[in-house]
């Protein structure tokens, strides 16, 4: 088979990517995608992601991979759950939309990143977003990704909200205009139409499932690609295993991989273009020495505070509980609003740990339930939790293979903590949102708390919560980070350096880790490649 392009990955990016180069009926696209065709009821109904990213018992749309044991975590592995099906972690995330601050762009077009600063990219948000606000300086209502208000978000949230106001944090109603400081609701990549209202509107549903009956796209799931096909220093297509079996496509324009953070510099290195030592002692036969192919991962660690509460009136395990949801799930069937919508984070949080910054150092998810690692670990009964991770870590990791099997988990180091101002700023974090979550109206809905953070008194004490209990909050990036200097791994139009017919286009270009949630900035920079596409 052979194709204009041959996109690696059907997630956020390679969904822009299908649905924006097949715009051009001469164009003809195959797009490959490891897992299956991510339109599941479970992927649909937007609280079943308590279900999705645990990994069982629907690991089916679920990579659930592990880090290596990290010495800044007492030596505990970090849980790596990513999104197996069309839409990737669009299909499994809980929702929401955030695009990050002003400064993390304009940071990018500091680092010689020219055309990604916060004016530049601006347009692309706003071309992808058909949110429910309607369209205004800051948001588009015309594009395939639509953006809601969340359906019915509990009154503890509410109270959430407003016991943050009571230590005079501004309630802010847009998290997406370039300056994120404040306290509020969340909005959410739900559909707002009456066809599907209510319903998880990934990468997919938006932008490919729409255009799926295109005459000049393929689409092609349960593909894995083993490595990419070159000449030389040209990528020609693409080795990929379907159904037991090994098959090739060729790319007549370019490869786009489009696979994450994660999997991306793993398929690179397969293919021969990384560290040459690395490669060599594989066996790998070195087809271009690109030393920073897998390194600069950067990632948000994140820490939870939880608490029981005799409040009945958000999601828990008991019998009342579950009887109570039977009447929600139905009532989502048939209007798409109910408790069943819920992103579990309903309340949203950018908050200063010290107020002399430029912006906010701090993220907090505030979820209505009880959440222990990654709600792998269940408790009986019902609670709220409070997410808290700091936005810009300092600490780098790497993603390296583990072998030169093109199926083995590869070696994901995040090196959490091991840039000690990271450690400082988690534990300010630490205390400002118990300080807030000890505030009143919310606490009023306090019962017990679940983790003995009620106890640290020390800096010590906090670094020690911190170390047992911090884990990722599934944001990687930067493993082919985007540049000019001698680690880039692609240059600004995402080529990569020293390749022909070769291109990255997913959340690992990103130079540093932007202050929020990854989904809607990946979606962006899918918008903005493109343009650069079709202009080449």
């Amino acid at each position: 088979m052979a194709f204009d392009y041959v996109i690696c990955g059907g997630g956020s990016a390679g969904s822009v990517l299908a649905r924006r180069l097949t715009e051009d009926p001469g164009t003809t696209v195959c797009l490959l995608e490891a897992g299956g065709g991510g339109n599941h009821l479970a992927i649909r109904m937007p609280a079943a992601t308590v279900a999705m990213v645990p990994g069982k018992p629907l690991r089916i749309s679920n990579w659930s991979m592990e880090s290596v044991p990290q010495p800044g975590l007492n030596g505990r592995k970090s849980y790596q759950p990513r999104g197996k099906a069309l839409g990737g972690s669009s299909a499994i995330n809980v929702m929401l939309y955030v695009r990050g601050q002003r400064q993390d762009y304009d940071g990018w077009a500091d680092l010689g990143c020219d055309g990604w600063d916060w004016d530049s990219l601006l347009p692309y948000f706003k071309r992808a977003e058909n949110n429910e606000r309607g369209a205004d300086d800051f948001h588009g209502a015309d594009g395939p990704l639509q953006v809601s208000n969340q359906k019915e978000p509990r009154p503890i949230t509410r109270a959430f909200i407003d016991a943050a106001k009571q230590m005079q944090i501004p309630e802010t109603a847009d998290f997406n205009t370039g300056d994120n400081e404040g306290v509020g609701y969340y909005q959410v990549t739900q559909f707002h139409d009456r066809a599907k209202n209510g319903e998880r509107c990934s990468a997919a549903a938006g932008y490919l499932f729409p255009v799926m009956d295109r005459p000049n796209l393929t689409v092609i799931t349960g593909a894995e690609v083993t490595r990419l096909t070159t000449e030389g220093k040209r990528a020609t297509g693409v080795l990929y295993r379907h159904k037991g079996k090994v098959h090739e496509v060729r790319a007549h324009h370019e490869v786009l991989l489009c696979a994450g953070a994660l999997k991306t510099p793993q398929i690179l290195q397969l293919s021969g273009i990384g560290h040459g030592e690395d490669l060599a002692r594989l066996g790998i036969p070195v087809i271009h020495d690109l030393p920073g192919v897998g390194q600069n991962l950067q990632d948000h660690l994140d820490f939870t505070l939880a608490f029981r509460s005799k409040d009945t009136d958000n999601f828990g395990i008991g019998a009342v509980g579950l009887a109570r949801m039977m009447g929600p799930m139905r009532r989502w069937r048939k209007t798409g609003v109910s408790m069943a919508a819920t992103c579990f984070a309903e309340g949203a949080g950018f908050l200063k740990t010290t107020p002399s910054l430029d912006r906010p150092d701090i993220q907090l998810h505030f979820t209505i339930a009880l959440v222990d690692d990654h709600a792998r670990k269940l408790h009986y009964g019902y609670g709220y939790s409070c997410h808290m991770c700091k936005l810009r870590p300092e600490s780098r990791g790497s993603v390296a293979l583990a072998s030169a099997d093109p199926f083995d988990t590869p070696l994901i180091d995040p090196k959490f903590l091991s840039d000690p101002r990271d450690l400082d700023t988690m534990i300010k974090g630490a205390k400002l949102t118990r300080d807030l979550l000890r505030t009143p109206p919310l606490l009023g809905y306090e019962h017990k708390e679940m983790f003995g953070t009620e106890t640290a008194q020390t800096d010590a004490d906090w670094a020690a919560h911190i170390r047992a209990r911090a884990d990722t909050i599934y944001h990687p990036v930067g493993t082919c980070k985007m540049g000019r200097d001698d680690m880039a791994v692609v240059d600004p139009d995402l080529r990569v350096r020293g390749m022909q017919g070769l291109r990255v286009v997913d959340a690992s270009i990103m130079p540093t880790l932007i202050s929020g949630n990854t989904n809607a900035p990946t979606i962006a920079i899918a918008e903005k490649a493109a343009d650069l596409i079709r202009a080449a």
